[in-house]
Protein backbone atom coordinates (compact mmCIF):
# COMPACT_ATOMS: atom_id res chain seq x y z
CA UNK A 1 0.00 0.00 0.00
CA UNK A 2 1.55 3.31 -1.58
CA UNK A 3 -0.48 5.60 0.88
CA UNK A 4 0.71 3.80 4.66
CA UNK A 5 -1.80 5.35 6.89
CA UNK A 6 -0.88 7.06 10.11
CA UNK A 7 -3.47 6.77 11.97
CA UNK A 8 -4.30 8.51 15.19
CA UNK A 9 -6.57 7.16 17.68
CA UNK A 10 -7.94 9.38 20.67
CA UNK A 11 -9.08 8.17 23.73
CA UNK A 12 -7.27 5.12 23.71
CA UNK A 13 -7.39 3.94 27.25
CA UNK A 14 -11.33 3.63 26.47
CA UNK A 15 -13.11 0.25 25.84
CA UNK A 16 -12.73 1.39 21.66
CA UNK A 17 -9.68 2.98 22.15
CA UNK A 18 -8.23 -0.22 24.01
CA UNK A 19 -9.36 -2.65 21.74
CA UNK A 20 -7.60 -0.93 18.73
CA UNK A 21 -4.47 -0.94 20.21
CA UNK A 22 -5.26 -4.44 21.12
CA UNK A 23 -5.60 -5.08 17.59
CA UNK A 24 -3.11 -2.71 15.89
CA UNK A 25 -0.23 -5.36 15.20
CA UNK A 26 -2.74 -7.67 12.42
CA UNK A 27 -2.75 -4.04 10.49
CA UNK A 28 -0.19 -2.58 8.14
CA UNK A 29 -0.86 0.87 9.92
CA UNK A 30 0.93 3.12 11.50
CA UNK A 31 -0.56 4.03 15.02
CA UNK A 32 -0.30 6.79 17.24
CA UNK A 33 -2.18 6.10 20.17
CA UNK A 34 -3.12 9.12 22.67
CA UNK A 35 -5.26 9.51 25.80
CA UNK A 36 -5.64 13.01 28.00
CA UNK A 37 -2.44 12.75 29.51
CA UNK A 38 -0.31 12.85 26.32
CA UNK A 39 -3.27 14.79 24.40
CA UNK A 40 -6.01 16.28 25.67
CA UNK A 41 -8.32 17.02 22.88
CA UNK A 42 -9.69 20.08 24.41
CA UNK A 43 -6.31 22.08 24.19
CA UNK A 44 -7.06 23.07 20.43
CA UNK A 45 -3.51 24.07 19.38
CA UNK A 46 -1.75 21.04 20.76
CA UNK A 47 -4.21 18.74 18.80
CA UNK A 48 -2.99 20.85 15.67
CA UNK A 49 0.52 20.71 16.13
CA UNK A 50 0.57 16.72 17.38
CA UNK A 51 -1.09 16.20 14.04
CA UNK A 52 0.74 18.37 11.57
CA UNK A 53 3.98 17.13 13.22
CA UNK A 54 3.27 13.59 13.12
CA UNK A 55 1.94 13.60 9.89
CA UNK A 56 -1.60 12.33 10.62
CA UNK A 57 -3.88 11.52 7.55
CA UNK A 58 -6.58 9.47 9.63
CA UNK A 59 -8.00 10.09 12.99
CA UNK A 60 -9.79 7.19 14.22
CA UNK A 61 -11.58 9.94 17.63
CA UNK A 62 -13.28 7.54 20.33
CA UNK A 63 -12.13 10.10 23.12
CA UNK A 64 -15.68 11.13 24.88
CA UNK A 65 -17.21 12.61 27.68
CA UNK A 66 -19.44 9.30 28.46
CA UNK A 67 -20.59 9.71 32.67
CA UNK A 68 -23.98 9.59 31.08
CA UNK A 69 -25.17 10.56 34.75
CA UNK A 70 -22.53 13.36 35.86
CA UNK A 71 -23.06 14.98 32.62
CA UNK A 72 -26.32 16.39 33.68
CA UNK A 73 -23.94 18.24 36.20
CA UNK A 74 -20.72 18.80 34.62
CA UNK A 75 -22.46 19.90 31.05
CA UNK A 76 -19.59 22.50 30.30
CA UNK A 77 -16.70 19.42 30.18
CA UNK A 78 -19.47 17.23 28.73
CA UNK A 79 -19.56 19.89 25.92
CA UNK A 80 -15.86 20.92 25.83
CA UNK A 81 -14.99 17.01 25.22
CA UNK A 82 -17.97 16.05 23.39
CA UNK A 83 -18.65 18.94 21.13
CA UNK A 84 -16.25 22.03 21.22
CA UNK A 85 -13.48 19.59 20.82
CA UNK A 86 -14.61 17.52 17.64
CA UNK A 87 -15.19 21.00 16.11
CA UNK A 88 -11.65 21.91 16.56
CA UNK A 89 -10.64 17.89 15.08
CA UNK A 90 -13.60 18.73 12.14
CA UNK A 91 -11.71 21.96 11.08
CA UNK A 92 -8.46 20.43 11.44
CA UNK A 93 -9.22 17.61 9.00
CA UNK A 94 -11.04 19.81 6.80
CA UNK A 95 -7.48 21.72 6.49
CA UNK A 96 -5.68 18.65 6.24
CA UNK A 97 -7.55 16.72 4.38
CA UNK A 98 -7.12 14.29 6.84
CA UNK A 99 -10.29 11.18 6.82
CA UNK A 100 -12.01 11.43 10.39
CA UNK A 101 -13.91 8.41 11.52
CA UNK A 102 -16.19 9.97 14.54
CA UNK A 103 -17.50 7.56 17.35
CA UNK A 104 -21.31 8.53 18.36
CA UNK A 105 -24.29 7.24 19.98
CA UNK A 106 -27.49 6.01 20.35
CA UNK A 107 -28.29 8.71 23.20
CA UNK A 108 -28.60 11.26 20.07
CA UNK A 109 -32.32 9.38 19.63
CA UNK A 110 -34.90 9.96 22.25
CA UNK A 111 -36.07 6.48 22.06
CA UNK A 112 -39.47 6.36 21.28
CA UNK A 113 -39.35 4.72 18.45
CA UNK A 114 -41.40 1.58 17.54
CA UNK A 115 -38.84 0.46 14.28
CA UNK A 116 -35.12 -0.21 14.48
CA UNK A 117 -33.82 3.45 14.08
CA UNK A 118 -31.82 4.38 10.57
CA UNK A 119 -29.33 7.24 9.68
CA UNK A 120 -31.59 9.58 8.46
CA UNK A 121 -34.33 9.63 11.57
CA UNK A 122 -35.20 12.56 13.46
CA UNK A 123 -32.65 12.78 16.31
CA UNK A 124 -34.11 14.26 19.67
CA UNK A 125 -31.80 13.35 22.27
CA UNK A 126 -33.14 13.70 26.29
CA UNK A 127 -29.97 13.95 28.38
CA UNK A 128 -26.73 16.25 28.16
CA UNK A 129 -24.71 13.64 27.30
CA UNK A 130 -27.15 12.62 24.40
CA UNK A 131 -27.29 16.07 23.11
CA UNK A 132 -23.28 16.82 23.33
CA UNK A 133 -22.52 14.20 21.02
CA UNK A 134 -25.66 15.54 18.71
CA UNK A 135 -23.59 18.72 18.70
CA UNK A 136 -20.02 17.23 18.35
CA UNK A 137 -22.21 15.41 15.28
CA UNK A 138 -23.32 18.42 13.98
CA UNK A 139 -19.99 19.72 13.95
CA UNK A 140 -18.36 17.36 11.92
CA UNK A 141 -21.22 17.42 9.54
CA UNK A 142 -20.82 21.24 9.09
CA UNK A 143 -17.35 21.03 7.71
CA UNK A 144 -18.48 17.98 5.32
CA UNK A 145 -15.48 16.49 5.55
CA UNK A 146 -14.34 13.78 2.26
CA UNK A 147 -13.70 9.90 2.68
CA UNK A 148 -14.40 11.07 6.79
CA UNK A 149 -17.68 9.10 8.68
CA UNK A 150 -19.33 8.99 11.48
CA UNK A 151 -20.25 5.89 13.58
CA UNK A 152 -23.11 5.44 16.23
CA UNK A 153 -23.38 2.50 18.45
CA UNK A 154 -25.21 1.34 21.48
CA UNK A 155 -24.37 -0.67 24.72
CA UNK A 156 -21.10 -0.66 24.28
CA UNK A 157 -18.79 -3.53 26.68
CA UNK A 158 -15.02 -4.68 27.00
CA UNK A 159 -12.65 -6.72 28.47
CA UNK A 160 -11.44 -2.96 29.14
CA UNK A 161 -12.98 0.32 31.29
CA UNK A 162 -16.24 0.17 33.25
CA UNK A 163 -19.17 -1.41 31.71
CA UNK A 164 -22.23 -3.34 32.75
CA UNK A 165 -20.98 -6.51 31.92
CA UNK A 166 -18.29 -6.10 34.49
CA UNK A 167 -20.27 -4.27 36.83
CA UNK A 168 -22.92 -7.28 36.76
CA UNK A 169 -19.75 -10.21 37.12
CA UNK A 170 -18.96 -8.07 40.13
CA UNK A 171 -22.28 -7.38 41.73
CA UNK A 172 -23.50 -11.37 40.94
CA UNK A 173 -20.91 -12.71 42.71
CA UNK A 174 -22.03 -10.08 46.01
CA UNK A 175 -25.44 -10.18 45.78
CA UNK A 176 -28.53 -13.23 45.88
CA UNK A 177 -30.67 -11.36 43.36
CA UNK A 178 -30.58 -8.08 41.07
CA UNK A 179 -33.10 -5.48 39.72
CA UNK A 180 -32.26 -5.19 36.33
CA UNK A 181 -34.43 -3.03 34.09
CA UNK A 182 -36.53 -4.65 31.33
CA UNK A 183 -38.07 -1.77 29.38
CA UNK A 184 -35.46 -0.29 28.38
CA UNK A 185 -34.62 -2.36 24.49
CA UNK A 186 -31.41 -2.53 22.32
CA UNK A 187 -28.39 -4.20 21.71
CA UNK A 188 -25.23 -4.68 22.86
CA UNK A 189 -21.74 -3.61 21.16
CA UNK A 190 -18.66 -5.37 22.05
CA UNK A 191 -15.86 -3.12 21.69
CA UNK A 192 -13.66 -5.46 19.93
CA UNK A 193 -16.26 -6.05 16.91
CA UNK A 194 -16.26 -2.52 16.39
CA UNK A 195 -12.84 -1.99 16.52
CA UNK A 196 -12.48 -4.68 14.24
CA UNK A 197 -14.49 -3.33 11.91
CA UNK A 198 -13.39 0.17 11.72
CA UNK A 199 -9.62 -0.92 11.14
CA UNK A 200 -10.90 -2.87 8.22
CA UNK A 201 -12.96 -0.49 6.41
CA UNK A 202 -10.79 2.27 6.49
CA UNK A 203 -9.03 1.83 3.11
CA UNK A 204 -12.65 1.77 1.52
CA UNK A 205 -14.18 5.01 3.15
CA UNK A 206 -14.13 6.98 0.11
CA UNK A 207 -17.27 9.49 0.24
CA UNK A 208 -17.18 13.17 -1.42
CA UNK A 209 -19.54 14.15 1.67
CA UNK A 210 -19.62 13.43 5.29
CA UNK A 211 -21.69 10.09 6.06
CA UNK A 212 -23.09 8.75 9.56
CA UNK A 213 -23.53 4.52 9.64
CA UNK A 214 -24.99 2.59 12.64
CA UNK A 215 -23.07 -0.44 14.42
CA UNK A 216 -23.86 -2.54 17.14
CA UNK A 217 -24.15 -6.36 17.32
CA UNK A 218 -27.14 -8.25 15.72
CA UNK A 219 -30.40 -9.24 17.74
CA UNK A 220 -32.26 -7.56 20.23
CA UNK A 221 -32.87 -7.90 23.95
CA UNK A 222 -33.43 -5.93 27.25
CA UNK A 223 -30.94 -5.10 29.90
CA UNK A 224 -32.68 -7.67 31.90
CA UNK A 225 -32.25 -10.41 29.52
CA UNK A 226 -28.47 -9.04 28.89
CA UNK A 227 -27.70 -9.32 33.15
CA UNK A 228 -29.67 -12.98 32.55
CA UNK A 229 -27.13 -14.25 30.01
CA UNK A 230 -24.25 -12.75 31.55
CA UNK A 231 -25.01 -14.84 35.19
CA UNK A 232 -25.72 -18.34 32.37
CA UNK A 233 -22.20 -18.41 30.63
CA UNK A 234 -20.95 -17.11 33.92
CA UNK A 235 -22.10 -19.99 36.05
CA UNK A 236 -23.18 -17.21 38.76
CA UNK A 237 -26.04 -18.59 41.11
CA UNK A 238 -27.39 -14.63 41.35
CA UNK A 239 -31.07 -14.35 40.71
CA UNK A 240 -32.18 -11.14 37.88
CA UNK A 241 -34.90 -10.14 38.85
CA UNK A 242 -36.95 -7.75 35.91
CA UNK A 243 -37.93 -3.84 37.21
CA UNK A 244 -38.82 -1.03 35.53
CA UNK A 245 -37.11 2.18 34.70
CA UNK A 246 -39.00 4.11 37.15
CA UNK A 247 -37.65 1.70 39.73
CA UNK A 248 -34.16 2.83 38.99
CA UNK A 249 -34.22 6.16 38.86
CA UNK A 250 -31.04 8.07 37.42
CA UNK A 251 -30.43 11.84 36.87
CA UNK A 252 -29.89 11.26 33.09
CA UNK A 253 -33.01 9.86 30.93
CA UNK A 254 -32.18 6.57 28.77
CA UNK A 255 -33.87 5.72 25.36
CA UNK A 256 -36.61 2.97 25.85
CA UNK A 257 -35.94 2.13 22.81
CA UNK A 258 -32.39 2.19 21.06
CA UNK A 259 -32.09 -0.86 18.48
CA UNK A 260 -29.85 0.35 15.36
CA UNK A 261 -30.73 -0.15 11.65
CA UNK A 262 -26.95 -1.28 10.38
CA UNK A 263 -28.10 -2.45 6.89
CA UNK A 264 -26.06 0.74 5.20
CA UNK A 265 -22.91 -0.35 6.74
CA UNK A 266 -23.14 -3.85 5.99
CA UNK A 267 -23.93 -3.19 2.42
CA UNK A 268 -21.87 -0.43 1.48
CA UNK A 269 -18.97 -2.34 3.66
CA UNK A 270 -19.70 -5.50 3.24
CA UNK A 271 -19.60 -6.89 6.27
CA UNK A 272 -21.35 -9.21 8.55
CA UNK A 273 -21.98 -8.39 12.13
CA UNK A 274 -21.58 -11.09 15.17
CA UNK A 275 -24.78 -12.03 17.05
CA UNK A 276 -25.10 -10.66 20.79
CA UNK A 277 -24.21 -13.64 22.24
CA UNK A 278 -21.50 -15.06 20.63
CA UNK A 279 -19.81 -11.58 21.45
CA UNK A 280 -20.35 -11.56 24.70
CA UNK A 281 -19.30 -15.66 24.77
CA UNK A 282 -16.09 -14.35 23.25
CA UNK A 283 -15.36 -11.61 25.70
CA UNK A 284 -16.29 -13.84 28.79
CA UNK A 285 -13.60 -15.96 27.35
CA UNK A 286 -10.96 -13.07 27.09
CA UNK A 287 -12.16 -11.91 30.87
CA UNK A 288 -11.45 -15.50 32.26
CA UNK A 289 -15.08 -15.86 33.16
CA UNK A 290 -16.86 -18.00 30.50
CA UNK A 291 -17.58 -21.16 32.90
Amino acid sequence: MTNKFNILVTGSNGQVGSEIRKLSKDYNYNFFFTTSTNLDITEDNKVKEYIESNKINTIINSAAYTAVDNAEEDSANANNINHLAIQNIAQISKDNNIKLIHISTDYVFDGKNFKPYCEDDKTNPNSVYGQTKLDGEKAILEYNLKNSIIIRTSWVYSSFGNNFVKTMLKLGKEKDSLGVIFDQVGTPTYAKDLAKTILDIIPNIKNEKIEIYNYSNEGVLSWYDFAKEIMKMAKIGCSINPIETFQYPTPAKRPHYSLLNKSKIKKEFNITIPYWKDSLDKCLKVMGERK
